[in-house]
């Protein structure tokens, strides 16, 4: 690579003016703004989200490879910092010119900042309302807490103590007793335990399906072979006691449950008419384990029976059980209606030949025209919008033809997502239910979490709303941190005006929701724009938070992917990493601060961290040559004497 030298005046004049017109066009930028409702906090921010912007509407690959030549900075990683980088390289390239430094560069000095204005953001962000804040210059851990987690003070601990650094309470479940029960076990494990409430948002999905039989199958596990290695279990419980590890079915008369002892043979005819054994196998108070060899069914009423040690019969009779549940079997090719019709419909229904089912949101029958993509259940069944008829009410309907749903089909059920990645929806981002739980969040969370936003009005909608909500004097709605889900193709496109209308407020973040992100966006397409959001964030020194199926195998059964450990340490460039819920939270919450601790070694949002790599140390190097992987210390770089 050649250094820059006067022996090439031209060529650095040239990249000179070049380097200059780009610092006239993100100042012109910044100009064309009025920053006086920006918050103090994020002013600078906001003025380096808008130079960015302008030179990122801009194709610099040539004049990329051109600095690069002449061995200086290629602007690669210039997002924190814009106009600084640039002064810097047209201070290098004037001198080496001969030309004076231009004025234009003199406000911005090349030297490393006072403070990490984002670092500032994310410590404002995730700080607790206890007023005790962790130092914890990394990636932070938020988790999705479980239902349970209101009555499992337990459980909520030990997701703390295994390094949850903000605990996440969906809305969409639940109720405000239970809420606070949560914060409540948060704050107890730890006050510096932040508490962060999602919103739910508009639902857009899929209309009911008739219930099906209650009934209840139990089966053992057999081999290739068909032999059984594991009998089916099943737990004989009382009708008010359902928490355990394995299916349970209730009986009416629990009291006789009791009567059971470990060894007995109980007796029944499934719904088949089939004669069916089942041993005892365990027993509680009130409950008991029985398992067979043999697959059966069960509906509410089933009798079962067994000798007693006196040798009376005991007689047991299943109660209710939940009912199955119904789905269309959707195939590539088939057409399908969507109506505004929310009467439950049969996917046994012999008097239509369309599959027919309704939509939650009626408002997205004006929205939607023929072409338009649709997509049910997070992507696993897609169409195009053929016809849409718009006649008031339920009549409102359209046509899809299916071009995507598996080799063998999809099964499309009632309550699962629907998305419409070519439609401008006419709903509001803040719901009636949203508005009423809000009064709960400023109430015991530090921070909100806004769903579905898709514009600056959807932020600002929701900002006047807490600043309504603080003129009352009973709550602290202004200073409640606030996030918002980029979880739409629309809200994407949308993102530095969403961030210029949330830098009016003090705590800020977006959440990257790669869920519905990556279904609106394409999965192909999903790579580049989590990637642009991480980028523009960055610019505007806002804090993100990785969301969406981060070592979601771990959490649930307890072995992740190779593909999730990867993704696990791409979040280390956000500032907060999301995790569900799962049975084996606690080790996946271990796990991912082990592998966000060890890429924080290696990189610094875009920047690779050039620490000392031990395992490349060639023989004769000292100590540290033999090091393991496992084994590398970080090793001061030595200076010069």
């Amino acid at each position: 690579m050649d250094a820059v030298t006067t022996d090439d005046h031209p060529s650095i004049l040239r990249l000179r003016a070049q380097i200059l017109d780009l610092m006239d066009l993100a100042l012109a930028a910044e100009r064309a703004v009025d920053l006086s409702r920006i918050h103090p906090d994020h002013r600078s921010g906001a003025a380096n989200l808008l130079h960015y912007r302008a030179l990122r509407a801009l194709d610099l690959r040539a004049l990329q490879a051109e600095l690069s030549r002449h061995g200086l900075s290629s602007l690669g990683r210039m997002e924190p910092r814009v106009m600084e980088n640039l002064a810097a390289v047209a201070a290098i390239l004037s001198r080496a010119a001969g030309q004076p430094v231009p004025e234009i560069c003199r406000p911005f000095p090349t030297g490393e900042p006072e403070t990490d204005e984002l670092q500032r953001n994310a410590d404002a962000l995730f700080s607790a309302s206890s007023g005790v804040t962790a130092s914890h210059p990394g990636t932070r851990i938020m988790v999705t807490l479980p239902s349970e987690a209101a009555t499992d003070p337990t459980l909520v601990r030990d997701i703390v103590q295994a390094g949850g650094d903000v605990v996440r309470i969906n809305c969409a479940h639940d109720g405000p007793d239970a809420w606070r029960a949560m914060a409540r076990n948060a704050r107890s494990a730890d006050p510096r335990t932040a508490v962060s409430m999602d919103l739910g948002g508009p639902k857009l999905r899929t209309g009911p399906i008739t219930p099906g039989p209650h009934v209840l199958k139990v089966k053992p596990r057999r081999d290739p072979l068909g032999r059984v290695v594991e009998p089916g279990m099943l737990w004989l419980v009382g009708e008010t006691d359902t928490a355990t590890d394995l299916q349970s079915a209730p009986v009416t008369d629990a009291e006789t449950l009791d009567l059971l002892t470990v060894g007995q043979d109980i007796t029944f005819h499934d719904t088949r008419g089939r004669r069916r054994i089942a041993r005892v196998v365990r027993t509680e108070s009130r409950r008991v384990l029985i398992a067979a060899d043999r697959t059966y069914y069960l509906t509410p009423g089933a009798r079962l029976s067994c000798s007693g040690d006196d040798g009376r019969r005991i007689r047991l009779t299943i109660g209710e059980l939940p009912s199955s549940g119904q789905y269309f079997l959707v195939r590539a090719g088939q057409r399908i209606v969507v109506t505004a019709d929310d009467t439950p419909v049969n996917p046994d229904d012999p008097s239509t030949d369309l599959t027919t089912i309704g939509c939650t949101l009626p408002e997205v029958f004006s929205a939607v025209a023929p072409g338009h993509r649709i997509l049910f259940d997070d992507g696993k069944i897609e169409g195009i919008i053929e016809s849409v008829s718009v006649g008031g009410g339920g009549a409102d309907s359209l046509v899809a033809r299916i071009t995507r749903a598996g080799l063998d089909g999809a099964k499309l059920r009632g309550g699962k997502g629907i998305n419409l990645p070519d439609s401008s929806l006419p709903v509001p981002a803040l719901t009636d239910d949203d508005r009423k739980d809000l009064e709960t969040v400023v109430e015991i969370a530090d921070m909100t979490a806004l769903s579905f936003v898709r514009s600056a009005g959807d932020v600002a909608e929701l900002l006047d709303t807490l600043a309504d909500e603080a003129d009352t004097g009973t709550h602290r709605g202004t200073d409640l941190g606030v996030v918002v889900k980029i979880e739409t193709v629309e809200g994407f496109t949308a993102l530095p005006e969403i961030l210029l209308e949330l830098m009016r407020h003090r705590r800020i973040g977006v959440m990257i929701a790669r869920g519905d992100l990556a279904v609106e966006a394409g999965f192909e397409r999903l790579v580049e724009v989590q990637e642009e959001i991480l980028w523009l964030c960055e610019a505007g020194h806002v804090p993100t938070i990785w969301a969406t199926q981060v070592l979601d195998s771990l959490a649930g059964n307890g072995l992740p992917t190779r593909s999730e450990i990867t993704d696990a340490g791409a979040a280390r460039r956000a500032e907060c990493a999301m995790l569900n819920k799962g049975p084996n939270i606690v080790a996946a919450i271990g796990a991912l601060d082990a592998v966000l601790d060890r890429m924080g070694s290696h990189l610094d949002k875009k920047s690779p961290v050039l620490r000392r790599l031990s395992a490349w140390t060639t023989p004769g190097d000292g100590p540290a040559a033999t090091a393991t992987g496992s084994e590398i210390e970080d090793e001061a770089v030595p200076t010069r004497p």
